[in-house]
């Protein structure tokens, strides 16, 4: 356990401070083989799908690197933002949006099917079931709250929609802490990766609306510099 607590901590680190192609890909593996070491020890099938972040925003940071115009080298400290293409930009907008739905789906039913202990332990310590009438109320409509989330994101991409749900994650996993959980802290701090998700999915989306706008003004300045028995040929051209 320390040696391997000792790498994620080195690996989490290097991912902030110098990014390396090679290490994200290795991050994103990792974290899908730990997420299915959860049903394979007898845990539901969403305990894989609720960590979706683990795997699924490092593999999306991997991509980034791996398109890049410039090549980086599988060990070469990454700087600076890559250079992609809009089809490029429109692929990590799409893979967002499912990881994205995917973790708030599988939240959602470790409350509204599998009746997470953890889960209703929170929900009893901080006073939330009491809210609802009991304990199983207030799992039931917070996980079906929260699959219901999941797929609106997979419906629609909206700024207020994707901004709310990192509020709704920050506020749902900080549950760890005030619960009283041992190191509740750091679990708070594991699950980073869900309320950043949302945060790049919107990065995303403005830049792919950038260069819609560039392209649109690129199009027409074009034509604002064409001399008027220029702009009488291209019309008829046209």
């Amino acid at each position: 356990m320390p040696i391997v607590g000792t790498m994620d901590i080195v690996l989490g680190l290097m991912a902030f401070f110098a990014p390396r192609k090679a290490f994200l890909l290795f991050m994103a593996a990792w974290g899908l083989m730990t997420a299915f070491l959860r049903p394979l020890a007898g845990e539901p099938v969403s305990e894989l799908f609720e960590r979706s972040y683990n795997y699924g925003i490092p593999f999306a940071a991997f991509l980034m690197i791996w398109w890049d115009v410039k090549r980086h080298g599988w060990f070469q400290w990454v700087k600076n933002i890559p250079t992609l293409s809009t089809e490029q930009w429109r692929f990590l907008r799409t893979f967002l949006q499912v990881t994205i739905a995917i973790y708030l789906i599988g939240h959602g039913i470790f409350g509204a099917i599998d009746g997470k202990a953890g889960l209703a332990g929170h929900y009893d310590a901080v006073g939330i079931s009491a809210l609802f009438g009991s304990t199983q109320m207030a799992m039931i409509t917070i996980g079906w709250f929260e699959v219901v989330l999941g797929v609106s994101v997979l419906l629609k991409r909206s700024a207020p929609l994707l901004f709310f749900i990192c509020v709704w994650k920050m506020a749902s996993e900080s549950l760890f802490i005030f619960s009283g959980a041992t190191w509740g802290i750091f679990e708070f701090i594991e699950r980073g990766a869900s309320y950043a998700a949302p945060l790049s999915l919107y990065f995303v989306m403005a830049t792919i609306e950038e260069r819609k706008s560039g392209s649109i003004m690129a199009e027409g300045n074009t034509e604002d510099n064409l001399e008027p028995s220029e702009l009488d040929s291209a019309e008829s051209a046209s």
